[in-house]
Protein backbone atom coordinates (compact mmCIF):
# COMPACT_ATOMS: atom_id res chain seq x y z
CA UNK A 1 0.00 0.00 0.00
CA UNK A 2 3.00 2.50 0.70
CA UNK A 3 4.75 1.78 -2.08
CA UNK A 4 1.69 1.76 -4.19
CA UNK A 5 1.06 5.37 -2.65
CA UNK A 6 4.79 6.71 -2.97
CA UNK A 7 4.45 5.71 -6.73
CA UNK A 8 1.33 7.26 -7.05
CA UNK A 9 2.72 10.42 -5.55
CA UNK A 10 5.96 10.93 -7.83
CA UNK A 11 3.47 10.56 -10.73
CA UNK A 12 2.24 13.22 -12.60
CA UNK A 13 -1.14 14.09 -12.07
CA UNK A 14 -3.17 12.35 -14.90
CA UNK A 15 -6.26 14.76 -16.37
CA UNK A 16 -9.52 13.42 -16.22
CA UNK A 17 -11.67 12.04 -19.07
CA UNK A 18 -13.91 14.43 -19.35
CA UNK A 19 -11.77 17.97 -19.39
CA UNK A 20 -11.12 19.03 -23.02
CA UNK A 21 -8.07 19.74 -24.77
CA UNK A 22 -8.48 23.28 -24.23
CA UNK A 23 -8.80 22.72 -20.55
CA UNK A 24 -5.87 20.34 -20.01
CA UNK A 25 -4.02 23.36 -22.22
CA UNK A 26 -5.16 25.78 -19.71
CA UNK A 27 -3.58 23.38 -16.71
CA UNK A 28 -0.68 23.32 -18.04
CA UNK A 29 -0.03 26.61 -19.09
CA UNK A 30 -0.85 27.11 -15.02
CA UNK A 31 1.33 24.73 -14.07
CA UNK A 32 4.07 26.63 -15.51
CA UNK A 33 3.33 29.92 -14.45
CA UNK A 34 3.22 28.48 -11.07
CA UNK A 35 6.97 26.89 -11.54
CA UNK A 36 7.92 30.32 -13.07
CA UNK A 37 6.58 32.22 -10.08
CA UNK A 38 8.66 29.87 -7.83
CA UNK A 39 12.08 30.68 -9.87
CA UNK A 40 11.29 34.05 -9.35
CA UNK A 41 11.22 33.64 -5.33
CA UNK A 42 14.00 31.93 -5.26
CA UNK A 43 16.05 33.69 -7.44
CA UNK A 44 18.96 36.01 -5.49
CA UNK A 45 17.94 40.16 -5.63
CA UNK A 46 17.90 41.93 -8.86
CA UNK A 47 19.28 37.95 -10.52
CA UNK A 48 16.81 36.96 -13.36
CA UNK A 49 15.11 33.92 -13.61
CA UNK A 50 16.07 30.46 -15.33
CA UNK A 51 13.78 30.65 -18.48
CA UNK A 52 14.79 34.71 -19.03
CA UNK A 53 11.42 35.69 -18.92
CA UNK A 54 10.60 39.12 -16.85
CA UNK A 55 7.41 39.26 -14.63
CA UNK A 56 6.50 43.04 -16.20
CA UNK A 57 8.15 45.78 -17.46
CA UNK A 58 7.84 48.63 -15.64
CA UNK A 59 8.75 51.61 -18.19
CA UNK A 60 10.23 49.67 -20.81
CA UNK A 61 12.84 48.07 -17.76
CA UNK A 62 12.12 44.49 -16.92
CA UNK A 63 11.05 43.64 -13.75
CA UNK A 64 12.02 39.96 -12.52
CA UNK A 65 10.53 39.95 -9.10
CA UNK A 66 7.04 41.49 -7.41
CA UNK A 67 7.70 44.38 -5.11
CA UNK A 68 7.50 44.83 -2.06
CA UNK A 69 5.93 47.62 -1.46
CA UNK A 70 3.43 47.75 -4.18
CA UNK A 71 0.51 48.74 -3.44
CA UNK A 72 -3.34 47.49 -4.71
CA UNK A 73 -6.21 48.93 -4.10
CA UNK A 74 -9.21 46.70 -2.55
CA UNK A 75 -11.52 47.26 -5.30
CA UNK A 76 -8.57 47.35 -8.16
CA UNK A 77 -9.06 43.34 -8.53
CA UNK A 78 -13.46 43.60 -8.65
CA UNK A 79 -14.73 41.93 -11.33
CA UNK A 80 -18.66 42.64 -11.85
CA UNK A 81 -20.53 39.56 -13.77
CA UNK A 82 -23.90 41.05 -13.98
CA UNK A 83 -24.90 44.85 -13.98
CA UNK A 84 -28.48 45.91 -13.89
CA UNK A 85 -29.77 49.25 -14.66
CA UNK A 86 -32.04 49.37 -11.64
CA UNK A 87 -34.49 47.25 -9.19
CA UNK A 88 -37.11 46.20 -12.08
CA UNK A 89 -34.23 45.00 -14.48
CA UNK A 90 -32.69 43.08 -11.61
CA UNK A 91 -36.31 40.91 -10.35
CA UNK A 92 -36.71 40.71 -13.99
CA UNK A 93 -33.26 39.32 -14.68
CA UNK A 94 -34.11 36.72 -12.22
CA UNK A 95 -37.49 35.77 -13.33
CA UNK A 96 -36.45 35.06 -16.48
CA UNK A 97 -33.69 33.22 -15.82
CA UNK A 98 -35.55 30.46 -13.81
CA UNK A 99 -38.47 30.40 -16.34
CA UNK A 100 -40.76 31.36 -13.62
CA UNK A 101 -44.49 32.89 -15.08
CA UNK A 102 -44.60 36.56 -14.96
CA UNK A 103 -48.29 36.62 -13.93
CA UNK A 104 -47.66 33.92 -11.54
CA UNK A 105 -44.31 34.96 -9.86
CA UNK A 106 -43.11 33.16 -6.59
CA UNK A 107 -42.46 36.27 -4.19
CA UNK A 108 -40.52 33.92 -1.60
CA UNK A 109 -38.26 32.52 -3.90
CA UNK A 110 -37.62 35.50 -5.93
CA UNK A 111 -37.09 38.21 -2.69
CA UNK A 112 -34.95 35.51 -1.03
CA UNK A 113 -32.35 36.16 -4.35
CA UNK A 114 -32.95 39.74 -4.80
CA UNK A 115 -32.09 40.33 -1.26
CA UNK A 116 -28.67 37.98 -1.46
CA UNK A 117 -27.72 40.73 -3.95
CA UNK A 118 -29.05 43.64 -1.84
CA UNK A 119 -26.99 42.58 0.47
CA UNK A 120 -23.74 42.34 -1.68
CA UNK A 121 -24.36 45.66 -3.11
CA UNK A 122 -24.52 47.67 0.09
CA UNK A 123 -21.00 46.38 1.18
CA UNK A 124 -19.78 48.43 -1.55
CA UNK A 125 -22.16 51.34 -2.52
CA UNK A 126 -24.73 51.88 0.10
CA UNK A 127 -26.63 55.06 -1.79
CA UNK A 128 -27.12 52.57 -4.78
CA UNK A 129 -28.91 50.10 -2.60
CA UNK A 130 -31.13 52.14 -1.54
CA UNK A 131 -32.97 52.22 -4.49
CA UNK A 132 -32.73 48.19 -4.57
CA UNK A 133 -33.79 48.00 -1.04
CA UNK A 134 -37.51 50.16 -2.17
CA UNK A 135 -37.92 47.19 -4.05
CA UNK A 136 -37.27 44.70 -1.63
CA UNK A 137 -39.40 45.92 0.38
CA UNK A 138 -42.49 45.95 -1.69
CA UNK A 139 -42.09 42.47 -2.45
CA UNK A 140 -42.04 41.71 1.02
CA UNK A 141 -44.97 44.16 1.51
CA UNK A 142 -46.42 42.31 -1.36
CA UNK A 143 -45.88 38.52 0.09
CA UNK A 144 -47.91 39.82 3.17
CA UNK A 145 -50.70 40.88 1.49
CA UNK A 146 -50.54 37.74 -0.01
CA UNK A 147 -50.56 35.89 3.23
CA UNK A 148 -53.32 37.35 4.77
CA UNK A 149 -57.27 36.77 3.84
CA UNK A 150 -58.13 38.90 1.38
CA UNK A 151 -60.46 41.78 1.44
CA UNK A 152 -63.88 41.62 -0.19
CA UNK A 153 -65.27 43.90 -2.57
CA UNK A 154 -68.03 46.00 -2.20
CA UNK A 155 -69.67 44.20 -5.39
CA UNK A 156 -69.13 40.91 -4.33
CA UNK A 157 -66.29 40.55 -7.43
CA UNK A 158 -62.74 38.44 -6.87
CA UNK A 159 -60.32 40.80 -5.37
CA UNK A 160 -57.40 41.65 -7.17
CA UNK A 161 -53.89 39.74 -7.17
CA UNK A 162 -51.15 41.85 -5.00
CA UNK A 163 -49.13 41.38 -7.77
CA UNK A 164 -50.98 42.96 -10.36
CA UNK A 165 -49.41 45.87 -10.29
CA UNK A 166 -46.26 44.60 -10.03
CA UNK A 167 -46.73 42.58 -13.14
CA UNK A 168 -47.84 45.12 -14.66
CA UNK A 169 -44.81 47.38 -14.87
CA UNK A 170 -42.41 44.23 -15.22
CA UNK A 171 -44.07 44.33 -18.47
CA UNK A 172 -43.78 47.19 -19.56
CA UNK A 173 -40.18 47.95 -18.64
CA UNK A 174 -39.09 44.47 -20.72
CA UNK A 175 -41.29 45.99 -23.61
CA UNK A 176 -39.16 48.93 -23.09
CA UNK A 177 -35.93 47.42 -22.90
CA UNK A 178 -36.51 45.21 -25.96
CA UNK A 179 -37.61 48.60 -27.62
CA UNK A 180 -34.30 49.87 -26.69
CA UNK A 181 -32.75 46.75 -27.73
CA UNK A 182 -33.72 47.14 -31.38
CA UNK A 183 -33.33 50.71 -31.55
CA UNK A 184 -29.45 49.80 -30.71
CA UNK A 185 -29.13 46.90 -33.12
CA UNK A 186 -30.02 49.41 -35.93
CA UNK A 187 -26.78 50.65 -38.37
CA UNK A 188 -25.78 54.22 -37.03
CA UNK A 189 -23.08 56.12 -38.64
CA UNK A 190 -20.11 56.44 -37.68
CA UNK A 191 -20.69 53.09 -35.18
CA UNK A 192 -21.22 50.83 -37.92
CA UNK A 193 -20.84 52.33 -40.71
CA UNK A 194 -18.77 55.71 -42.24
CA UNK A 195 -20.43 57.88 -45.05
CA UNK A 196 -18.03 57.52 -48.11
CA UNK A 197 -17.16 60.80 -50.03
CA UNK A 198 -15.62 61.46 -53.31
CA UNK A 199 -14.37 64.69 -54.46
CA UNK A 200 -14.79 64.90 -58.40
CA UNK A 201 -13.18 67.56 -60.35
CA UNK A 202 -15.12 69.39 -62.31
CA UNK A 203 -14.51 71.35 -65.31
CA UNK A 204 -15.88 75.32 -65.68
CA UNK A 205 -15.82 75.00 -69.56
CA UNK A 206 -19.10 73.91 -70.98
CA UNK A 207 -19.64 71.73 -73.86
CA UNK A 208 -22.27 72.26 -76.38
CA UNK A 209 -23.50 69.32 -78.08
CA UNK A 210 -23.08 69.81 -81.94
CA UNK A 211 -26.07 70.41 -84.31
CA UNK A 212 -26.24 69.64 -87.48
CA UNK A 213 -28.53 71.04 -90.37
CA UNK A 214 -30.35 67.86 -90.37
CA UNK A 215 -31.47 67.85 -87.22
CA UNK A 216 -32.90 71.75 -87.48
CA UNK A 217 -35.33 70.74 -90.29
CA UNK A 218 -36.71 68.00 -88.71
CA UNK A 219 -37.13 70.18 -85.30
CA UNK A 220 -39.23 72.84 -87.72
CA UNK A 221 -41.05 69.97 -89.57
CA UNK A 222 -42.05 69.03 -86.08
CA UNK A 223 -43.10 72.50 -85.05
CA UNK A 224 -45.51 72.62 -88.28
CA UNK A 225 -47.22 69.59 -87.31
CA UNK A 226 -48.04 70.19 -83.85
CA UNK A 227 -49.17 73.78 -85.08
CA UNK A 228 -51.87 71.90 -87.73
CA UNK A 229 -53.28 69.66 -84.74
CA UNK A 230 -53.89 72.94 -82.26
CA UNK A 231 -57.83 74.16 -82.68
CA UNK A 232 -59.00 77.58 -81.58
CA UNK A 233 -62.75 77.66 -79.92
CA UNK A 234 -64.07 80.60 -79.40
CA UNK A 235 -66.80 81.57 -77.64
CA UNK A 236 -69.00 84.72 -78.10
CA UNK A 237 -71.60 86.22 -75.23
CA UNK A 238 -75.27 86.03 -76.37
CA UNK A 239 -77.32 88.99 -75.41
CA UNK A 240 -80.44 87.61 -73.60
CA UNK A 241 -83.45 89.72 -72.16
CA UNK A 242 -84.91 88.39 -69.18
CA UNK A 243 -87.46 90.84 -69.88
CA UNK A 244 -88.25 90.65 -72.51
CA UNK A 245 -88.67 86.44 -72.28
CA UNK A 246 -90.79 87.79 -70.15
CA UNK A 247 -93.10 89.28 -72.45
CA UNK A 248 -93.12 86.77 -74.69
CA UNK A 249 -94.33 84.06 -71.84
CA UNK A 250 -97.20 86.12 -71.09
CA UNK A 251 -97.93 86.57 -75.10
CA UNK A 252 -98.05 82.80 -75.28
CA UNK A 253 -100.32 81.86 -72.47
CA UNK A 254 -103.04 84.67 -73.93
CA UNK A 255 -106.24 82.72 -74.73
CA UNK A 256 -105.16 79.40 -73.47
CA UNK A 257 -106.52 78.11 -70.07
CA UNK A 258 -103.13 76.64 -69.15
CA UNK A 259 -99.46 75.04 -70.32
CA UNK A 260 -97.79 72.18 -69.02
CA UNK A 261 -94.44 73.09 -67.90
CA UNK A 262 -92.22 71.35 -70.40
CA UNK A 263 -93.59 73.11 -73.55
CA UNK A 264 -92.29 76.16 -72.71
CA UNK A 265 -88.81 75.31 -73.13
CA UNK A 266 -89.59 73.40 -76.27
CA UNK A 267 -88.54 76.55 -78.41
CA UNK A 268 -85.06 77.05 -76.52
CA UNK A 269 -82.45 76.68 -79.20
CA UNK A 270 -79.39 76.63 -76.26
CA UNK A 271 -79.12 75.99 -72.61
CA UNK A 272 -78.33 79.36 -72.00
CA UNK A 273 -82.16 80.24 -73.61
CA UNK A 274 -83.82 77.87 -71.41
CA UNK A 275 -81.92 79.17 -68.03
CA UNK A 276 -83.52 82.70 -69.04
CA UNK A 277 -86.22 81.43 -70.12
CA UNK A 278 -86.90 79.91 -66.68
CA UNK A 279 -85.63 83.08 -64.60
CA UNK A 280 -88.65 84.90 -66.88
CA UNK A 281 -91.12 82.27 -65.61
CA UNK A 282 -90.36 83.00 -62.02
CA UNK A 283 -89.68 86.16 -62.18
CA UNK A 284 -93.53 86.61 -63.35
CA UNK A 285 -94.27 83.97 -61.02
CA UNK A 286 -92.92 86.68 -57.70
CA UNK A 287 -94.75 89.41 -59.57
CA UNK A 288 -97.78 87.26 -59.51
CA UNK A 289 -98.53 87.31 -62.86
CA UNK A 290 -98.57 83.81 -63.64
CA UNK A 291 -99.84 80.76 -61.23
CA UNK A 292 -97.46 76.95 -60.47
CA UNK A 293 -100.49 74.67 -60.03
CA UNK A 294 -100.10 70.66 -59.21
CA UNK A 295 -102.89 68.25 -58.66
CA UNK A 296 -100.85 65.86 -56.92
CA UNK A 297 -97.38 64.52 -56.14
CA UNK A 298 -95.41 63.79 -59.14
CA UNK A 299 -98.57 64.98 -61.40
CA UNK A 300 -97.90 67.26 -64.29
CA UNK A 301 -96.70 70.65 -63.61
CA UNK A 302 -99.16 73.41 -65.46
CA UNK A 303 -98.43 77.31 -66.13
CA UNK A 304 -101.38 79.65 -66.76
CA UNK A 305 -101.88 83.27 -66.21
CA UNK A 306 -103.23 84.87 -62.79
CA UNK A 307 -106.83 85.68 -62.56
CA UNK A 308 -107.31 89.09 -61.08
CA UNK A 309 -110.51 89.90 -59.88
CA UNK A 310 -112.28 92.67 -61.24
CA UNK A 311 -112.97 95.69 -59.22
Amino acid sequence: MSGDGAAQGAAPEAVPAAVTAQDAAAIAHTAGVDERHAAFRNAPDGAPPIDGVALARLYGEPLFRMPTDLYIPPDALEVFLETFEGPLDLLLYLIRRQNFNIFDIPLAQVTRQYLDYVDQIRQHNLELASEYLLMAAMLIEIKSRMLLPPKPTADGAEPEDPRAELVRRLLEYEQMKLAAAQLDALPVIGRDFLRAQVTMEQSNVTVFPDVSLADLREAWADILKRAKLNQHHHISREQLSVREYMTKMLRRLQGVRYVEFQELFETATSPTVMVVTFIAMLELSRERLLEVTQAEAFAPIYVRLAYTPLQ
